[in-house]
């Protein structure tokens, strides 16, 4: 963590239109040290602004949209937040196209603790490689933005290994002029290398 930041906490987004079971699994779920928000419906989900980073622990069959309906919703969006679905209705061919969608688990009811929390565990170890994952790439772009846009043409051929004075030729300038890029990219992205501004460049 940079500048003081604090880790935020991931928070389990409990999606159930049985009132009953969501509560007694939010109370268990929140006995385990888990954060939960709870939602009676997909809609009610769907009209958060900004869920925080966690999981979704969704049921299938709801008034309106159905959990595999919420989850085809989200998928388009890239958003991170992995799924289990837990059904007290499931079968085989809705499991299977849950899991090909993305889902990290399907369980049914009764679930049990260990099973569950297995799951939970495995989905916000997904979740927060998603978040370092994008939080990288942002790290990327803000530094990246940093180049003009000949710095970045030149930072495009060092990349690729070409010598200072091709990527003049390729440029119709200077092996001089390209040398001076070359420092101030290194400069700009805190870098020694073409090695390194490979890698940076493959990750954005």
């Amino acid at each position: 963590m940079r500048g003081g930041a604090v880790a935020m906490t991931p928070v389990l987004h409990l999606v159930d239109d049985d009132l009953g079971f969501r509560r007694a699994l939010a109370r268990l779920l929140r006995a385990l040290g888990h954060t939960v928000q709870e939602y009676g419906s997909a809609q009610e989900f769907l009209a958060e602004p900004s869920p925080a980073a966690g999981c979704l622990l969704l049921d299938v069959h709801m008034p309106g949209l159905s959990g595999l309906d919420l989850q085809a919703r989200l998928a388009p969006h890239g958003d991170s937040l992995p799924v289990i679905f837990i059904t007290g209705q499931g079968d085989i061919p809705m499991s299977v196209r849950a899991m090909k969608a993305g889902a990290e688990d399907f369980l049914t009811k009764p679930v049990g603790r260990a099973v569950l929390g297995e799951a939970i565990e495995r989905a916000l170890a997904r979740a927060e490689r998603a978040r370092a994952a994008q939080a990288r790439q942002a790290e990327r772009m803000q530094l990246l933005a940093r180049l003009s846009a000949r710095e970045h043409e030149v930072a495009l051929l060092l990349a690729r290994g070409w010598l200072n004075k091709q990527v003049a030729a390729a440029l119709g300038t200077t092996e001089r002029t390209v040398k001076a890029h070359r420092s101030r990219i290194m400069e700009k992205l805190a870098i020694r290398s073409a090695v390194e501004l490979a890698r940076l460049l493959d990750g954005a």
